[in-house]
């Protein structure tokens, strides 16, 4: 009996540090940026990726990095921001062109804000996805 109560106390100790090992996003919607489709899956990942990378101090091509948000978007999570690529290929960013499209996460606690892009923007700046 006692063999049990230390192997299911184990048990349940490595389950809360692999949980804690990894910060959980909440999940959100799919994007439409420009042309563009992204799934849910897509977007999450993406944003999964830019919150590990940021997590572990890891900026392949620049990404993540510090979102202005210079255009005065409105995000359901406050800032600070990153934005981080998200592909049109599927592949989740690991360096060279970043291509238009982004999601935004905070530094606080890797809450998704949304998903951003360059495509129907002037200049620099990003125009909201739906």
């Amino acid at each position: 009996m006692q063999l049990t109560s230390i192997f299911t106390a184990l048990v349940l100790g490595a389950t809360a540090v692999a949980a804690a090992a990894v910060p959980q996003l909440e999940p959100r919607a799919a994007a439409t940026c420009g042309s563009v489709f992204y799934s849910a899956t897509a977007v999450n990942a993406a944003s999964q990726r830019a919150c590990t990378n940021y997590k572990n101090g890891n900026a392949p091509g620049g990404y993540p990095h510090t979102f202005n948000n210079r255009e005065g978007f409105s995000f359901a999570v406050a800032g600070p921001y990153l934005e981080f690529p998200i592909m049109s290929s599927g592949a989740l960013y690991t360096g060279g062109s970043p291509g238009p499209d982004r999601v935004v996460i905070n530094t606080n606690s890797c809450q998704q804000a949304g998903a951003i892009t360059h495509t129907g923007a002037s200049g620099n700046n990003f125009v909201k996805c739906k």
